[in-house]
């Protein structure tokens, strides 16, 4: 099995534990990338993922941030999609009625209001550090400079995000994309960018979506595991990803990427 490029979801997916791969994974990406293109795909933010470029060695490859949203070639930026600030800001208000915090998210900017175990846990685990500060100044802020968000995470508990998601379906779901990452957290990001579409603008003449085998296990990545050439669900991935998946892996903790490049490509 050969395939021109090899996309790859971070979390849950390529990495081993919550913020690192393993040498495994290093060893086996180093044996096929002069061969392959290595991308990886992902809904963090720029610098919590080129460290982990750096670790296996691709730094001279393209990431795809924020779910598709940004699309970065080092320093050269290939593709920006924003979230209309107007949106930012009807959401905080819907949030904020229900005390649920956001996590604002642009470029390599983190911004968030205070300082929560929940934050704690993306600082360890995505090695990248908030600016702490009223949701309201950062609005205000993005709209001198006429910038908003690349994606917004909100923060909340099980039943308050009960109660917002389906609120944001209903008011938002014809220009944002809505994915609840699990019980208290609610990702949104720009409706028109998803993996898929990020990955297609970085196929070269010559190569195609065919050329393409891609890694996953949420709900993000099962369009890029559906329409690659060759789609692979690890073995903890949701049941919906591992049913329109051609391959299904051993689970990100037993370092399932690494174990399908091992056995299946040159």
């Amino acid at each position: 099995m050969k395939y021109k490029i090899l996309c790859s979801d971070l979390d849950g997916t390529l990495l081993s534990t919550k913020s690192d791969v393993s040498d495994f994974t290093i060893a086996e990406v180093s044996r096929i990338r002069k061969e392959t293109k290595i991308i990886l795909v992902s809904a963090r933010m720029p610098r919590s993922m080129t460290y982990l470029q750096r670790r296996l060695g691709i730094e001279h490859e393209p990431i795809i941030c924020y779910n598709g949203a940004l699309v970065l070639d080092g320093e050269t930026e290939i593709a920006s999609t924003l979230i209309d600030l107007h949106h930012v800001t009807q959401i905080h208000t819907m949030a904020d009625a229900l005390l649920i915090k956001l996590g604002l998210y642009y470029k390599d900017e983190w911004y968030v209001e205070e300082d929560t175990e929940r934050v704690q846990k993306e600082i360890l685990y995505t090695r990248a550090t908030p600016i702490f500060r009223a949701t309201s100044e950062t609005i205000s802020d993005w709209k001198d400079r006429k910038a908003s968000a690349h994606k917004i995470m909100l923060m909340g508990t099980k039943e308050t995000a009960d109660i917002l998601y389906p609120l944001l379906v209903e008011n938002f779901s014809e220009s944002l994309n809505l994915y609840r990452s699990n019980d208290t957290l609610i990702e949104v990001a720009p409706k028109s960018v998803s993996k898929l579409s990020a990955i297609k603008q970085l196929l070269n003449e010559g190569s195609t979506i065919n050329d393409v085998i891609s890694f996953g296990d949420n709900y993000n990545d099962i369009e890029m595991l559906k329409y690659s050439g060759y789609g692979v669900a690890v073995g903890n991935a949701r049941e919906e990803v591992k049913a329109i998946a051609k391959s299904i892996t051993l689970k990100n903790t037993e370092h399932g990427v690494a174990q399908f490049i091992k056995e299946h490509l040159l």
